[in-house]
């Protein structure tokens, strides 16, 4: 039996999924919980087999809960979810050490084949993800300017991008104020921007969030 964790700060996300996995032989959903803290602290104490984990959330957010839960469960395997497809997302993710990468728009029978890959001790990704990142390892004309972020300028970007202000991501991420302008000064340096509104003009240009967050 493949013991399943759900991670998604939406209710009807995680209500959907659990639908789905109850009906297959072979999986048990054992928990689902909204955070990526508390995504680390279960895992601390009861360690399941796979985490299917939302990307962006508030807080500390998939790609840092994922870091965490593999410090203290490394033999957990961790798929990310996400709507964010293009890269560096795949990238970074797979470069933190999660097993699989996965689409949101993804069907159920995909899911299943993710679970079961990864619980194999396979890393999964979708044909068609798979074939962009290796076809950018050697087209450099493709490359995005956000491949130069680190995976926790990534994390704030996302947040500046949802219109959060940096006290409020300081408080979730448990830095100070000076530290999240630091990181916001450093990513304004490197993507040649000089605000969050072009910032986020920039992630919208290059497919990495929703025109919605304008």
């Amino acid at each position: 039996m493949i013991k399943v964790l759900l991670v998604d700060d939406h209710d009807l996300v995680r209500t959907g999924i659990r639908r789905i996995l109850d009906d297959v032989k072979g999986i048990k959903v054992i928990s689902e919980v909204a955070t990526g803290e508390e995504a680390v602290q279960f895992c601390r104490q009861i360690e399941p087999d796979v985490v299917l984990m939302d990307m962006n959330m508030p807080g500390i957010g998939g790609l840092e809960a994922t870091k965490k839960i593999l410090r203290y469960a490394p033999d957990c395997k961790v798929i990310i979810l996400t709507v964010h497809v293009e890269e560096p997302y795949p990238s970074k993710v797979m470069q933190i050490g999660a097993s699989g990468f996965l689409s949101k728009s993804a069907g159920c029978d995909e899911m299943v084949q993710a679970i079961k890959a990864v619980n194999a001790g396979q890393r999964y990704l979708p044909a068609s993800i798979a074939q962009k990142m290796a076809l950018s390892q050697f087209n450099h004309d493709s490359d995005n300017p956000f491949k130069a972020l680190s995976e926790r300028e990534l994390q704030i970007m996302l947040m500046i991008t949802r219109g959060e202000k940096v006290t409020d991501i300081s408080e979730q991420l448990s830095l100070s104020s000076k530290t999240i302008n630091s990181y916001r000064y450093r990513m304004f340096e490197k993507l040649s921007v000089s605000n969050d509104v072009e910032l986020t003009h920039l992630a919208i240009r290059y497919g990495l969030v929703s025109s919605e967050a304008l």
